[in-house]
């Protein structure tokens, strides 16, 4: 009557089944989020392409904001969007023979624009504060006469007043130094390299008008960076849970083997 018992438990888990790579249901939520991911990647940089022109600066006409050797980007716009405040890129063979220049817009059609009161440029009578202009620095390095600004037409000033050739440089030119709306090609919304981010807003003219928005460059890039997260994440989920389900498996071999 004496004999000897032994009691075994079997494995909690038996054999290699999906646990082990996470699961049915977090594959395909790992497949879905690779597959969002690489949509709102790819769709951040085709925005882009279609929206945005990059361009390299030559001059230091538009320091501090934009440096010589500046990498920027330009969203594509019609001349008719223009605002004051403006950094615009347009051709002019009256200025430069097929080369695009960078200046900022500060007045526009029907406009008069004189420099300097107190210091200042004046637009339709108002001093403009400018703090995008080096410390230090007037509004221009010279007086000019007031220019009452053509309808359909932009007067446009370089950041760096004393050596930028701009609108006060073609003053006895036909058209006064202004340039036509239909000749500005894009607008700069960013300094990308070296990285300085979007240009901030010229709030010095919001009391002559409306300014312009900011381009989507926030959201194209929001876009990238979630859909890398998503590509990325969703990508290792597989190997991590397979590892995960590795060491679950060992463990539960080692409980097994320990209980009799």
């Amino acid at each position: 009557m004496g004999g000897e018992s032994t009691t075994r438990t079997a494995p909690r888990s038996g054999g290699t089944g999906t646990a082990a790579s996470g699961g049915r249901l977090g594959q395909r939520l790992s497949g879905v989020a690779v597959a969002l991911g690489l949509v709102l990647f790819l769709g951040g940089f085709g925005w882009a392409a279609l929206s945005y022109r990059p361009y390299t600066v030559p001059t230091s006409s538009m320091t501090p904001t934009i440096d010589a050797g500046n990498r920027v980007l330009a969203q594509r716009v019609d001349g008719g969007e223009v605002r004051r405040g403006d950094v615009v890129v347009f051709r002019d063979n009256s200025w430069v023979t097929g080369s695009d220049v960078v200046k900022r817009v500060v007045a526009v059609g029907d406009d008069t624009v004189s420099c300097c009161t107190d210091g200042k440029l004046t637009v339709n009578g108002k001093q403009i504060e400018e703090p995008y202009l080096p410390k230090g620095t007037l509004a221009e390095n010279q007086n000019f006469a007031t220019v009452t600004v053509p309808k359909g037409r932009l007067f446009l000033l370089g950041d760096e007043r004393q050596g930028s050739l701009d609108s006060t440089a073609h003053l006895t030119d036909a058209a006064k130094g202004t340039v036509a709306r239909t000749a500005v090609i894009a607008r700069v919304d960013a300094v990308v390299f070296p990285w300085k981010g979007g240009l901030k807003r010229p709030t010095g003219f919001e009391a002559l008008g409306t300014l312009s928005q900011p381009g989507p460059l926030a959201t194209i890039e929001l876009l990238i960076v979630v859909g890398a997260v998503l590509v990325l994440g969703g990508g290792a989920y597989g190997p991590i849970a397979k590892r995960a389900g590795r060491s679950r498996a060992r463990a539960a071999r080692a409980e097994a083997a320990g209980v009799r």
